[in-house]
């Protein structure tokens, strides 16, 4: 059963066809790779893909995702809509759009795809992962699925963009110890294939 999370999004009372015309959409869209190589991620051992939501606000935001503890991968971190990709989906893209129904219950025709991110593969689940940017209309609702996903949250798009908003943090995993930067908002941290691809945005829109 899908429960409401706690934090809900309240309606704007901008138009869909205000919001086309906000100024970053076309900074952001010109910065991002028009198709992606599937390809070659389809010869991945597990290929999968995630879907970037940026909230069409007048200050634009990301919407991410925490796990809950109990996920076979990458339990209780901070992530953005995903999974992997089945062989009855059409492309990356639908299983970016397929998963983000499912987790968090919020209906991908409010989604805008403006583009695709460097593929990202990580190194402890082996998954290769295509990220994809999507605008989201600003009045979406939630209805979360609950045995996957603890926490649905807005960061400012601006905030996770800006280096000196990074941190660093040590993992020890079986004695390795292994260093991540981070970005910490509001008591999450956010590290590992998220960050990166946050990383990635930001080295594209500087180049602006």
């Amino acid at each position: 059963m899908r429960e409401t999370p706690s934090v809900m999004v309240s309606a704007s009372n901008r138009s869909p066809d205000a919001d086309r015309r906000l100024p970053w959409r076309a900074r952001i869209r010109a910065r991002l790779s028009p198709e992606p190589s599937e390809r070659e991620l389809r010869k991945a051992e597990r290929p999968a893909a995630v879907l970037v939501p940026v909230v069409e606000r007048a200050e634009p935001a990301v919407l991410l995702t925490k796990r809950t503890e109990d996920m076979p991968t990458h339990a209780g971190q901070v992530c953005f809509p995903g999974g992997r990709f089945h062989a009855d989906d059409e492309s990356f893209t639908a299983t970016a759009l397929r998963e983000f129904e499912e987790e968090i219950g919020v209906a991908r025709d409010l989604v805008e795809i403006a583009g695709y991110l460097d593929p990202f593969e990580t190194a402890n689940s082996g998954f290769l992962i295509l990220p994809v940017v999507g605008f989201l209309r600003p009045d979406y609702t939630l209805d979360v699925n609950v045995q996957e996903v603890a926490d649905v949250f807005e960061a400012p798009l601006s905030f996770l963009m800006d280096p000196g908003n990074r941190g660093r943090m040590v993992l020890d995993r079986g004695g390795v110890k292994r260093e991540f930067t981070t970005i910490e908002f509001k008591g999450h941290t956010i590290w590992g294939a998220t960050a990166a691809m946050l990383f990635n945005l930001s080295e594209r829109l500087r180049e602006i």
